[in-house]
């Protein structure tokens, strides 16, 4: 995410051709050679029959991926003096090249670009070389100019034709294609009932927080989940540019899918560096992919305990670092975990017209299988009932989405004009000057916090939680029945 600069030195010497990388190149570097040789031979350019030595600095980072390509073959042409070699310093290139010199598109391009714009204010601004199918990506970071290049004779003719060569054709320069229409995502209009779980997903929109519902297979758990990124707030330019970088990382980002909440639902069979990164290459894993957007659970137990354990410090600090014995990687992981299970091994357990065939044991053994300090991390615990045919039927639509967003929107700008953070990320010491309960207030919170047995996080957190009802019902002090409702949506897997 960083994206650290790299400068890539070529040295001519005398003797026996040769052609060396240093600079920890990683194997898909090393095969530049092969490939720059062939792009300038079919390019029409010399290849100097001399010793080449490539030098790619700083020389203890590793270096991975072919996006190196395009800045050593420019090297080895400002180094023979087939092209000016001064107006290399006011650009950054990046590409991978074929054998024929056409430019394919590389990953992670926005975050370089993201990189590049902050070192504007540092030095002259530079524009930025990328290949044309990384052009609308990379155009998307305000402040910097983006050259696409179609191969590498556009590239050269671009360096000779700001050089003063007039025959020489300079690339356009490229705009970003924004989509001005609205993202669109599924409408609750298609849940009918659960207005108790759409209530607690109202309230989750507003303040940030984790929630875990429970119930019986096809109680609209699914549904649910996948209808909560359209309660949350539109994302701001700099959120939307976040996220658009850590899916660059991996490819996975589509311009037309430019300031839309991320939906990520990985399998139960994903392993813990599918879940929170690594690998032998380090790479983002599904908290970061979902960073400033929403991670879906279903089937929770039915994940690997392993797996789940790994995802508790990003739960709280919205970050993750990969160590490894070579290098540390940093992630964002400012998700919103949206989690569903059953209540029971069948599913059935506390149905009213379908017979459960758990025993208690069994029941324990399955909610047994997510941890209780994880647990204590999810903010909301809500219940769906299932319903039979008739009342299904019965029902009325439920309410579309905008209006319930347009609630959220209203809320969550009451959070952010009073302490500039949403009600989830308030630390410590805020939770006592935003969320300080007086009086009848505090001898409820007190009196369930000794019964229920909560951790110091449980009490912060249904405070927090608290102060989000509060701000639903635009109060600007948190009243008995914000703290009752906040309770309630403490409550113990046994209890459902």
């Amino acid at each position: 995410m960083s994206a650290p600069e790299v400068t890539v030195e070529v040295h001519l010497a005398n003797g026996l051709p040769s052609f060396t990388l240093v600079g920890l190149p990683e194997a898909e570097v090393k095969e530049a050679r092969e490939r720059v040789r062939a792009a300038l031979q079919n390019c029409k350019f010399d290849f100097p029959a001399r010793r080449i030595t490539v030098n790619m600095a700083p020389a203890d980072l590793p270096k991975e991926s072919a996006r190196f390509d395009l800045p050593i073959a420019l090297g080895i042409l400002a180094a023979s003096g087939q092209i000016p070699a001064q107006m290399l310093e006011k650009f950054e290139f990046v590409g991978e090249l074929s054998l024929s010199g056409e430019l394919r598109p590389i990953s992670g391009s926005l975050a370089m670009t993201l990189a590049v714009s902050k070192t504007t204010a540092e030095r002259q601004p530079r524009g930025f070389v990328v290949p044309m199918d990384n052009a609308d990506e990379a155009a998307l970071v305000g402040g910097i100019r983006i050259f696409p290049a179609r191969d590498l004779r556009e590239v050269v003719s671009h360096l000779e034709s700001i050089a003063g060569n007039v025959q020489a054709a300079p690339i356009r320069e490229h705009f970003a294609q924004v989509r001005l229409s609205p993202p669109a995502y599924p409408d609750l209009f298609d849940v009918k009932g659960q207005s108790a779980a759409k209530r607690a997903l109202e309230i989750a929109a507003v303040g940030g927080h984790s929630v875990l519902m429970v119930g019986p297979p096809g109680t609209g758990k699914t549904m649910l989940a996948q209808r909560f990124p359209g309660l949350l707030p539109p994302m701001s330019v700099d959120e939307a540019l976040e996220s658009a970088a850590v899916l660059s990382l991996v490819g996975k980002f589509a311009p037309q899918r430019w300031a839309t909440r991320v939906f990520r639902a990985p399998h139960h069979s994903s392993s813990a560096p599918a879940l929170v990164g690594g690998g032998a290459n380090a790479a983002p894993g599904e908290v970061s992919l979902a960073h400033y957007g929403v991670l879906f659970l279903d089937e929770l137990p039915e994940f690997d305990r392993r797996a789940l354990e790994v995802m508790r410090e990003p739960l709280e600090t919205g970050r993750i670092t990969i160590a490894r014995a070579a290098r540390h990687v940093d992630y964002p992981a400012r998700f919103q975990l949206i989690a569903a299970m059953n209540p029971c091994p069948c599913g059935y357990h506390g149905h009213p017209s379908i017979s459960c065939r758990c025993t208690p044991e069994m029941v324990s053994r399955y909610q047994d299988r997510i941890s209780g300090p994880l647990l204590d991390r999810i903010d909301m615990r809500i219940e769906l009932a299932a319903l039979n045919p008739d009342e299904l039927t019965a029902l009325p639509d439920g309410e579309v989405t905008r209006y319930a967003a347009l609630r959220v929107g209203l809320a969550r700008s009451l959070a952010l004009e009073r302490q500039g953070k949403p009600n989830d990320e308030l630390v410590s010491s805020e939770i006592e000057r935003v969320c300080r309960p007086e009086g009848a207030v505090k001898q409820l919170l007190h009196a369930a916090s000794s019964r229920l047995g909560w951790s110091a996080r449980a009490y912060h957190r249904v405070l927090k939680v608290a102060r989000t009802i509060a701000d639903l019902d635009a109060s600007g002090v948190i009243e008995s029945k914000h703290v009752a409702e906040a309770i309630q949506y403490r409550r113990s897997l046994r209890d459902n």
